[in-house]
């Protein structure tokens, strides 16, 4: 991977200060998003990375509790030629589901996934922007085990280390492009 590259990438992450509450660094990609030379670059090194790690991928599935893993995840999947699925908020997604719940720091939230999205054996990439305390992402994991999909990785843009969250992980193997204490 070419520093230059990262580092056009990572100079479009902006760093908000006390939001969405005071104390919290937000960490934001939207100008990443438009600027297209830049979100280019970044599919190209998601891309680049998952084509020497796997020899075979079957699914792209985007983690979609605040959208932002419906915004790597098409693209990623398209580049690769292969299928994006849904995971979402409770409620968002028709017809047959399977569902879990997983606790935040305020409380507790719930993610879905249409039964049929993954066939048993299926080896799928969960996708999301960013990692912080991990609990969206193995709730994701959860749901991927349930449908019996093999999940290849967990990967994201953004890895806030001082969260740990990759830790709660365990032995699914995580990458991220961008990490940040």
């Amino acid at each position: 991977m070419s520093e230059e590259r990262l580092r056009t990438v990572r100079d479009r992450v902006r760093p908000f200060p006390d939001f969405p509450v005071p104390g919290v660094l937000f960490r934001d990609i939207s100008p990443l998003l438009k600027d297209p030379a830049a979100f280019r670059t970044l599919i190209d090194l998601l891309e680049d990375h998952l084509r020497a790690s796997f020899p075979r991928i079957d699914l792209i599935a985007g983690e979609c509790l605040d959208s932002r893993g419906f915004l790597i995840g098409p693209p990623l999947a398209q580049r690769l030629g292969i299928g994006f699925v849904l995971v979402r908020k409770k409620g968002k997604l028709p017809g047959p589901t399977e569902s879990v719940s997983y606790a935040l720091e305020y409380g507790k939230a719930e993610l879905e996934i249409q039964s049929d999205a993954v066939e048993p054996g299926q080896k799928v990439v969960i996708v999301d922007d960013l990692l912080a305390t991990g609990g969206t992402m193995c709730a994701a994991c959860e749901l991927m085990k349930r449908l019996k999909a093999e999940i290849l990785e967990c990967l994201v843009i953004i890895e806030l280390k001082l969260l740990k969250g990759s830790e709660k992980l365990r032995s699914i193997p995580f990458y991220s492009l961008l990490q940040y204490d």
